[in-house]
């Protein structure tokens, strides 16, 4: 009995251990995320007033309806006047979720919601973490887990005050959600996937097609008879549909006979995609939303100081002619659109050197001038600073052959998780070359190219110490 004991204390001891050696790398993953993003929203601050760093005038649609929410002007939700097209120019939860920042700190400025969002978003980084433990493995998830917390473009993303993290945040719950449904077959998990996309879908409009994709994915590559595969893909997409459902039919009822599912934007997109080609002038496309709004001046016979919005009024039909105008240039010239197409996908994948045109910015490598008020600038905080500033600077330029490395050695160990991984930052790809998009449209798939940059780094690390540690032969010839 008593050597039982001591066995079992034996085992439990070991075990005790690497649950406490896992905790503290997860705290000192957020901790660096929570540095480095503050080093970044200090940064930020300094720019609020630079379109280039924050773009204010997007924000002031949230910040504008969200005033009008707790003045009691306007309901967060329903929109009493079908005339208001601009209601809908992105969907409700944002403009919520700044409501209630508002209401809670009773202060109305972009600040309170930067320093939620950005603590929120260090959060957010262990959810990488459970999706590479989940998928390949408890060390290449504490990788990544540094790799999300150290980046420039997810402390940028994470400390400027608009939808894009926070839609990150609950796309990459739905990953998770999603590696454990394909792992277990799971009914259960496939529906969170699904719920998690459509709360997505109450922030931004990007991901609003990407649960027909995970259904198809599930039901295609799982491993369990195929009743319960299709099963599984059918629950995620119902998931995601009720959770959606309330904004769709709202749409429908309020602004019937036209047609609108959960915002507009896609005939901007694509118009103004145009537009930033080197040909958009001949075909008249706008590069611009100021652009945009003159040539619907124009267009509509009205006078220079007529009152017009993007999306108001008649935002539903004049965001239809925009698709039109836009589907007929890319019909026109399908071989010029699909080269552009792969400029936008590169500018996406671009890490290092300069960020392709269009598209913003990559983020900051974190300096003691840039991030830090002048008292502070030297001395022991601004080294650490500048140290970090210098491992972003080196990890930029590593990232992208990381990248490929990971993919190819992800898929010779677990093809079927790699394929699945996968099918989101193909989504994202594509979606976002079609039209005018910005590198914080698409945090989640950058988010898993990180994972399989961890999964390289993994694999070199273990390829190292097995070339550098000495095998058990000449152990035994040394000792000899």
């Amino acid at each position: 009995m008593l050597s039982n004991l001591t066995s079992h204390i034996s085992g439990f001891l070991p075990q005790a251990v690497q649950h406490r050696n896992r905790v503290i790398l997860l705290l000192l993953v957020l901790a660096l995320g929570l540095f480095v993003r503050a080093l970044t929203a200090n940064f930020i601050q300094a720019h609020f007033n630079d379109s280039a760093w924050f773009q204010f005038g997007s924000y002031a649609v949230f910040d504008r309806q969200a005033q009008a929410v707790l003045d009691g002007k306007e309901s967060f939700f329903w929109i009493n006047d079908s005339s208001r097209t601009d209601l809908i120019q992105y969907p409700p939860g944002y403009r919520l979720w700044v409501a209630v920042l508002y209401g809670i700190c009773h202060t109305r400025t972009p600040s309170v919601v930067q320093r939620v969002q950005l603590v929120l978003d260090a959060f957010s980084v262990l959810v990488l973490v459970g999706i590479g433990a989940t998928a390949f493995g408890w060390t290449t998830g504490i990788v990544a887990g540094f790799l999300m917390a150290l980046s420039p473009l997810f402390a940028l993303a994470g400390a400027t005050p608009n939808a894009d993290a926070p839609t990150s945040w609950f796309v990459l719950a739905g990953v998770l959600m999603l590696v454990m449904s394909f792992k277990h077959a799971s009914v259960i998990w496939a529906i969170g996937a699904g719920f998690m996309i459509g709360v997505a879908c109450w922030l931004r409009v990007n991901p609003f097609f990407l649960v027909l994709v995970w259904g198809l994915v599930l039901t295609l590559l799982g491993r369990a008879p195929r009743r319960k595969r299709i099963c599984v893909g059918l629950a995620t997409v119902l998931g995601a549909a009720l959770t959606i459902s309330p904004v769709v039919v709202r749409n429908l009822v309020v602004f019937y006979p036209e047609v609108v599912t959960n915002g507009l934007s896609i005939g901007v997109n694509l118009w103004e995609g145009i537009g930033d080609t080197s040909r958009g002038r001949e075909f008249g496309a706008p590069a611009s939303d100021a652009e945009m709004i003159a040539q619907d001046r124009h267009e509509m016979g009205l006078p220079a100081d007529a009152p017009l919005q993007l999306f108001w009024p008649d935002g539903i039909r004049r965001d239809r002619m925009r698709t039109q105008k836009s589907l007929a240039v890319i019909r026109s010239h399908p071989f010029w659109f699909a080269g552009i197409m792969m400029k936008r996908i590169w500018g996406h994948l671009k890490f290092a050197g300069s960020p392709a045109p269009h598209v913003g910015s990559m983020g900051i490598n974190v300096t003691s001038q840039k991030c830090l008020p002048p008292a502070r600038q030297h001395g022991p905080l601004a080294i650490l600073v500048t140290a970090l500033g210098m491992i972003q600077s080196v990890l930029r330029y590593l990232q992208l052959p990381l990248i490929l490395i990971g993919i190819a050695v992800a898929w010779r160990t677990n093809w079927r998780i790699t394929a699945l991984l996968l099918t989101t930052i193909l989504y994202y790809l594509l979606t976002m070359s079609v039209g005018h998009s910005e590198i914080r449209y698409g945090l989640p798939m950058q988010a898993l190219l990180l994972l399989f940059a961890s999964v390289a780094i993994r694999r070199l690390s273990t390829a190292l110490r097995n070339q550098f540690s000495p095998q058990p032969s000449s152990r035994a010839q040394a000792m000899s």
